[in-house]
């Protein structure tokens, strides 16, 4: 049994896809050739999911078409106003050949959070994990079988409606893409370096930190690239009180030598599924897990002392990243790093490619 089956809206019929073939599907060779070494984000399936909506008929025409560029008017809102939210989730080939993806119940509640938050209509759960099972169907031989590669899928919902004013579009686009992807790491799992913004916010109180809209991943970049000029990985953000919010799109998580497990709480911080799944994994191991504001200062102060003896960043598509060194204007940090956050890493990457027991009913399979 899976955690789907107690959403309230698998009550709904599924939705009745019309599926048109790519009648231009890369062959079977040229897709073996990128999967050998997919990367991230840069090579997509042949095919797509596309749903439409309208204040009048709701969600229909569900479709799974050839991927490919869409038409938007020069009026459609989300030029204008940026109603936009996304997802990101994995499907993973076991050892078996079937197709899992990981807690995706859970990635559709979200994007219902999101959507409500962006004033975009709210997909049902059981349309997103259909949406899923939609593509996984036609484009199922894009799951690569290589260590630590799976298939990223995309969902993502925009404003199309044509015209000029503040107020919610009344025609909207759901869409699903998918790109195969390898290993995060090559190499292994490293220690990344992380830079401290201090000119610039990631998200403020009552604004939209919380949702997964591209507008918080725009206004990252600016401070991204202030981190990579002074030789750093990541960003990380304070709020307005001074304390840890996240990075640029990963959650931090704290380790004490008690073994308490902290990650900062806040109202604009966005709902990690990774963090979450990590955080019942180690509270499943008898640690203590508490979500609460974590100052700047009691970070470093922690660490100085031999209070904190680990810091690491989880999400969709690094998993875990232990942080190695945190670096400001005028300071540089050594970050203690140990056995936990590899050890949590390894668990939840097992689960998900089936080589270890799925306790939690996390594991929903896609194909078949």
């Amino acid at each position: 049994m899976t955690l789907i089956d107690s959403d309230p809206d698998t009550g709904l019929a599924p939705l009745e896809f019309t599926v048109s073939r790519n009648l231009n599907a890369k062959s079977a060779a040229q897709r073996d050739e990128i999967l050998v070494n997919p990367g991230f984000g840069t090579s997509f399936t042949d095919h797509m999911v596309d749903i439409c909506w309208s204040v009048g008929g709701g969600w229909h025409r569900p479709r799974v078409q050839p991927y490919g560029p869409l038409s938007l008017d020069p009026a459609a809102a989300v030029l204008h106003y940026g109603q936009e939210i996304f997802e990101g989730i994995k499907a993973y080939r076991h050892a078996d050949g079937s197709i899992h993806t990981f807690r995706p119940d859970q990635n559709g509640r979200r994007l219902q959070r999101s959507a409500r938050r962006l004033a975009l209509p709210e997909l049902p759960v059981s349309y997103f994990v259909q949406s899923l099972r939609e593509l996984v169907a036609i484009d199922g031989a894009w799951v690569p079988s290589g260590e630590d590669q799976s298939l990223y899928l995309r969902p993502f919902m925009f404003a199309k409606e044509a015209f000029l004013g503040v107020r919610p579009a009344h025609k909207v686009g759901y869409y699903v893409i998918a790109s195969p992807a390898g290993a995060y790491f090559k190499g292994g799992v490293q220690p990344v370096s992380i830079w401290l913004s201090e000119d610039y916010a990631r998200a403020g109180k009552g604004g939209t930190g919380a949702a997964k809209t591209g507008g918080n991943y725009a206004a990252s970049l600016l401070p991204q690239s202030e981190a990579y000029e002074n030789e750093c990985d990541q960003v990380v953000f304070l709020d307005q009180d001074g304390n840890v919010e996240e990075l640029g799109g990963m959650n931090v998580v704290f380790v004490y030598k008690d073994g308490t497990i902290v990650t900062p709480a806040s109202p604009s911080i966005l709902e990690g599924i990774t963090r979450d799944s990590i955080l019942q994994l180690a509270a499943d191991r008898g640690h203590k897990v508490e979500g609460r504001a974590v100052s700047l200062g009691e970070w470093r102060d922690g660490v100085a002392s031999g209070d904190i003896v680990e810091v690491f960043a989880c999400g969709t598509a690094a998993v875990v990243t232990p942080i190695g060194v945190l670096k400001g204007k005028d300071f540089i940090d050594e970050q203690p790093t140990g056995e936990l956050a590899l050890s949590l890493r390894e668990e939840l990457t097992d689960i998900q490619y089936g080589r270890r027991e799925d306790k939690h009913g996390w594991l929903v399979r896609l194909d078949g």
